[in-house]
């Protein structure tokens, strides 16, 4: 989970593997992030609204995932209503920042494009911002993974920045870091959604909180994995 506001862009640092850098930079910045976003949620009523819907789909099915969880506040979020979690992050630092902060609470890295969760583990997902980080490309293929891991009939719930432009940040609040946000179109999106095998359910575009996020246009989608994987 990522927010953009106070970054400098350019292109000066050097490449090395994709998860590399993104593990690498949100290690960096773990604790500023902690500082900066992990109260968010009480200046967000839509997105808790949606959380707030997810819960109810899936607390009494089994248990869920919040993908890239950050420092776990929509992961806590969760849980405060009911929701069997666990949240996952590609970065060390984060998921030690979310076990301190989160009591009781599974937390553990992992891969979002190669999980460890045996086919069908999870009665539903939440990936807020995280899908920000896989490029174009690769984006089917993710979402196969995320569906992979879904019981039948199990609700997907992404968030993403509207827009066509990828921004690469080599300095963020101050620290040095690589690592590239893509923004995306709804109705790319959505293809992507359907080309991996889900199912479609709702679309919602809202304007950008003004003063406490990057101001970008947002989307949210909820997605299912069919009840019949055949």
């Amino acid at each position: 989970m990522s927010d953009l506001k106070n970054h400098t862009q350019s292109k000066r640092c050097v490449a090395s593997p994709r998860q590399m850098n993104i593990q690498t930079s949100y290690d960096i910045v773990a604790d500023e992030y902690v500082r900066r976003i992990y109260d968010e949620l009480q200046h967000k009523s839509l997105d808790r609204q949606l959380l707030d819907r997810f819960a109810a789909s899936v607390r009494d099915i089994g248990r869920a995932c919040d993908m890239g969880c950050g420092p776990g506040q929509i992961t806590r979020y969760l849980h405060e209503h009911g929701v069997q979690v666990c949240g996952i992050d590609l970065s060390p630092a984060m998921v030690d920042r979310a076990l301190a902060l989160n009591p009781g609470i599974e937390f553990r890295t992992g891969d979002m494009m190669a999980l460890a969760e045996p086919d069908g583990a999870w009665a539903g997902i939440t990936a807020f911002y995280s899908l920000i980080h896989i490029p174009r490309g690769d984006m089917v293929r993710t979402l196969r993974e995320l569906r992979r891991v879904l019981m039948p009939g199990a609700l997907l719930l992404l968030s993403f920045h509207i827009g066509s432009e990828t921004i690469h940040l080599d300095e963020w609040w101050e620290q040095r870091v690589c690592v590239d946000f893509h923004f995306f179109q709804p109705a790319e999106m959505s293809g992507w959604l359907r080309a991996a095998g889900f199912e479609i359910e709702e679309l919602i575009e809202r304007e950008p909180y003004p003063e406490i996020e990057h101001q970008s246009r947002r989307c949210y989608i909820f997605a299912r994995q069919p009840s019949s994987n055949a």
